[in-house]
């Protein structure tokens, strides 16, 4: 029955990020352990993982609709984030095993509210008319981002998403279709740098006592990004974009409340 809830909930998580362009570990995380009741860390790593194979699916199936030329035409942006992500997951990881559980949950709850409000006014923030800055500056910011994006994902076990995609439409001023494309050829070697980092830490030995549940989550988060992916054409991204964030606060408040009652 729990390998059945993981593949029910690993599908669902993996419809968002075939459909927008994430990982969807920012609303995989709260299951994880609010649900599933696995330690923080634990849930970090786990989210990784999973987070590592719905990226790839779903820039594989969004292929079909976002054409992979239009990625490579892009290739400049992707490495210029990517500079700084991987540096950035590369440090992230080291805060994540050195700071308590109380103080990584207080972090993962502010990091999910924020994002939540960030999914809820895209509105605003992407009627924003790209900045005017000169190239190198623009290249500047796209490195910095890219930073402060890797410790992201690598301390809360997070794709990087819905940092990444903002960074891509309003310092690089590109389409936010595209944008998720691109963003999940960013979030692939971001991850996997944090999973490479954390692979001889002991909560990722005990991860391996958890492969069933594991192939279970995974397997339907590639249904679920296959799903996503074919829905593109039809959901309207700002409507979806609101009740996510929607459902992305309600999560925080519940790992908030998780926390405290620990």
């Amino acid at each position: 029955m729990r390998n059945s809830w993981a593949f029910a909930w690993g599908g669902l998580v993996g419809i968002l990020g075939g459909l927008i362009g994430l990982g969807g570990a920012e609303f995989r995380l709260p299951v994880l352990v609010g649900i599933f009741k696995y330690h923080t860390l634990q849930a970090i790593i786990i989210n990784l993982i999973i987070s590592l194979v719905t990226v790839i699916f779903s820039f594989i199936f969004r292929s079909g609709v976002v054409g992979l030329e239009d990625v490579v035409a892009h290739l400049a942006t992707i490495l210029n984030i990517l500079a700084g992500s991987l540096i950035g997951s590369y440090v992230g990881v080291s805060y994540a095993t050195r700071i308590n559980e109380r103080q990584l949950n207080r972090i993962v709850v502010i990091f999910l509210v924020f994002i939540s409000i960030l999914l809820i006014g895209h509105n605003v923030l992407f009627s924003v008319e790209s900045w005017p800055i000169p190239d190198l500056l623009r290249m500047s910011m796209g490195f910095v981002a890219g930073i402060a994006i890797g410790i992201f994902s690598s301390m809360l076990g997070v794709a990087g998403g819905e940092l990444i995609i903002p960074t891509i439409v309003l310092v690089f001023a590109i389409d936010i279709k595209l944008a998720g494309s691109l963003s999940l050829a960013i979030s692939i070697p971001t991850i996997m740098m944090g999973l490479f980092k954390y692979r001889n830490q002991p909560r990722f030995k005990e991860i391996k006592l958890e492969r069933e549940f594991l192939v279970a989550m995974a397997f339907g988060s590639i249904v679920g990004a296959l799903i996503g992916s074919n829905l593109l054409k039809y959901v309207s991204s700002s409507f979806l974009y609101v009740i996510l964030g929607t459902i992305l606060l309600l999560s925080a408040l519940k790992l908030a409340h998780h926390k405290s009652a620990a």
